[in-house]
């Protein structure tokens, strides 16, 4: 071995010592006792809670139906005749009392004519009668007539009143059926197509309307419910879960067929007696102010009708809350020990944004609303009081991790 080496190794020898002591003194340091520490050092995740807070809330319940005129008059002769003319613009509106058209009334005036020279004849001979049984009256006191001469003259004074009042009835006849010439609409309202013009023959009564007029103003909307709904609305508000919406008649709102809002309130007028056998529903009938027209007969629409007040209701955002593998409705809350809870949530119905639970929460409780990828059920977690804005408005990732945690 040459000198050199053996210099080389007597130099490096201390360093060498050195090292593999600092190594074994770093190993003592990260022990199991050390290690253990540094991973529980670490702070619980941070998570959005909203506290529960019952409040009074108004439920809706939003139900299809159709626009029906609120009156409608099929305009009929009540003569036979010919149409001479047509007074109106099809389309157009009208009022009560407007002649719409004129049937020939010759014949009609001529009838009335002849009813009235009949009523005169009757008339004269009333007046003769009564005159000739009131001398018998007298002859027959003094005995210058037989008694049989008087009956008989009292008798033909009597038939010829029943004569003037059969002619007079007659006149009034003419003169109704004259006046039927003229064929008026019984409502005010907007007329449609014509079915004939003049000219054409028309019969008394006969099966085809001459037109049709509606009354738009107001207007009906008629919406069905079916009877399961309407007999859980009566038991909710005979237990008290639910108050009448007021003393008068419920609002009602309506959605046009383009999804926009009608103007306008309604109110509900009246609920029908008997369940349709076919459908199993109640058709329940509101009415609408309809100045402008815009609600046509026929139109579809949905309507949006006053249930009842809930005094007790507690809401919650639907971001917050998912489905389990059973569909059943779930959300995590934030228990008192600082551990993560999951609930099994009973929904009744959707209120805007949010979820109206009938059972599965209590006032106090704190929803997690943000958050919800970062915890899961029996870990700890620090819970931030959102405001009932934000937290209704809760992001769309949230409502993805509580999915995936409650599954």
């Amino acid at each position: 071995m040459s000198t050199s080496n053996v210099s080389f190794r007597t130099r490096w020898l201390p360093v060498a010592a050195g090292l593999t002591i600092a190594l074994v003194l770093a190993g003592c340091d990260r022990g199991p006792g050390n290690g253990a520490q540094a991973g529980h050092g670490g702070a619980a995740p941070q998570v959005t809670v909203l506290t529960i807070q019952p409040r009074p809330v108004a439920l809706t319940a939003e139900l299809a139906g159709r626009t029906t005129p609120y009156l409608i008059a099929e305009v009929r002769p009540q003569i036979t005749g010919v149409i001479k003319a047509r007074a109106f613009t099809e389309g157009s509106e009208v009022k009560a009392g407007q002649v719409l058209y004129q049937v020939d009334s010759a014949s009609y005036e001529a009838t009335l004519e002849s009813a009235r020279a009949t009523l005169a004849k009757a008339e004269a001979n009333l007046t003769t009668t009564k005159l000739k049984a009131g001398r018998y009256e007298e002859l027959a006191g003094i005995d210058a007539v037989s008694k049989q001469a008087r009956d008989d003259a009292q008798a033909a004074l009597k038939q010829a009143q029943a004569d003037v009042s059969a002619a007079q009835a007659a006149v009034r006849t003419a003169q109704i059926e004259l006046g039927y010439t003229r064929v008026s609409t019984p409502i005010s309202g907007r007329i449609g197509r014509s079915a004939v013009t003049p000219g054409a023959l028309v019969t008394a009564n006969q099966a085809t309307a001459l037109a049709t007029v509606q009354q738009l103003d107001p207007i009906y909307v008629d919406v069905t419910q079916t009877s399961a709904e309407m007999l859980r609305l009566q038991r909710d508000l005979a237990e008290g879960r639910l108050q009448r919406a007021g003393n008068g008649q419920a609002k009602v709102k309506l959605l046009l067929e383009d999804g926009s809002t009608y103007p306008l309130e309604g109110k509900l007028q009246f609920s029908e007696l008997s369940v349709d056998t076919g459908s199993g529903s109640v058709t329940l009938r509101a009415v609408f102010p309809n100045p402008q027209r815009q609600l046509l007969p026929g139109m579809y629409v949905r309507a949006i009708v006053e249930k009842g007040v809930s005094e007790q209701a507690i809401l919650v955002p639907q971001a917050a809350v998912s489905r389990d593998a059973k569909g059943n409705a779930t959300a995590l809350v934030l228990g008192p020990d600082g551990k993560v809870q999951a609930r099994t949530l009973q929904t009744a119905q959707s209120v805007g944004d949010q979820w109206l639970v009938s059972s599965g929460l209590k006032a106090g409780d704190k929803l997690i609303v943000d958050g919800l990828h970062k915890v899961q059920p029996g870990a700890p977690a620090q819970g931030v009081e959102a405001s009932a804005s934000s937290a209704t408005a809760a992001p769309a990732s949230a409502s993805t991790a509580s999915t995936a945690s409650a599954n």
